[in-house]
């Protein structure tokens, strides 16, 4: 029976999972599977299922945010997911990683959904083998790549971008990124703590394979064809390091 908001199933669904938080980027994926299946398009989940270099992969969309990256994580979990790479942009503190890969090996858990599975104090950590197969496959491609902490937040124009109504409102975003700089943070996300920890409660392998689009505050970003190719080569990535996870590790 298929899933309540995905339509996914056992029958439609491959080991091997990409999440992109943009259903449009999914069909940027869609173009380098075989063969590629689309099962359902509901709600802001869009999913394929093909294969790449002869490895099943399903690509699917959970939005933006924690709460949707959830319902995502449960749905294929219950259609027979093994191993799941969030693949989408960032938000670097670090100026010169802007157009290069943030690949995070843990994430402090500051938004709430992954509190509703487990107390905060569990740690949102990355599987080894995965990051460490992404980081070769960036390296192949000419890109840098950081393996750091991420810090994963509900609000974005509360704790990450001002706002017409945050500027009146009097929040100054700038104590945030001092915060967190002072903690070695190196990126921000709306995510991947919770895709982390609730893989990792379900036995699932996971990572976040992430491309720096913007700095903090937006006081710079990727735009044009640079954004446009720069996320092309993050799906290739994603895919390549699947396969080479595949071959090296199993689902």
């Amino acid at each position: 029976m298929p899933t309540l908001y995905m339509g996914a199933s056992t029958e439609t669904i491959a080991p091997y999972v990409i999440f992109s938080g943009d259903p449009w980027r999914v069909e940027v994926l869609k173009k380098y599977l075989d063969d590629p299946k689309h099962v359902a398009f509901m709600r802001e989940f869009n999913t394929y299922t093909g294969t790449y270099q002869g490895v099943p992969v399903t690509v699917s969309s959970t939005g933006m945010g924690a709460p949707t990256a959830a319902i995502a994580l449960e749905e294929m979990y219950e259609a027979g997911m093994r191993v799941a790479v969030r693949m989408g942009t960032s938000m670097s503190l670090q100026d010169d990683m802007l157009g290069h890969f943030l690949i995070p090996m843990a994430a402090m858990r500051r938004e709430q959904t992954s509190a509703t599975y487990v107390e905060q104090s569990y740690p949102a950590v990355a599987d080894i083998d995965l990051v460490n197969t992404m980081n070769a496959v960036v390296t192949r491609h000419g890109k840098r790549y950081l393996n750091g902490i991420f810090c994963t937040m509900d609000g974005f124009y509360t704790q990450m971008h001002d706002s017409k109504f945050s500027l009146e409102f009097g929040r100054n975003m700038q104590d945030t990124f001092d915060e967190l700089r002072k903690l070695k943070v190196t990126g921000i996300d709306m995510e991947t703590s919770c895709i982390l920890t609730v893989a990792r409660l379900m036995g699932v392998k996971a990572c976040a394979l992430t491309l720096c689009t913007v700095l903090e505050n937006l006081k710079d970003t990727m735009k044009g064809q640079e954004r446009t190719d720069g996320e092309d080569l993050l799906c290739r990535v994603a895919l390549e390091g699947i396969v080479d996870y595949h071959n090296t590790h199993g689902a």
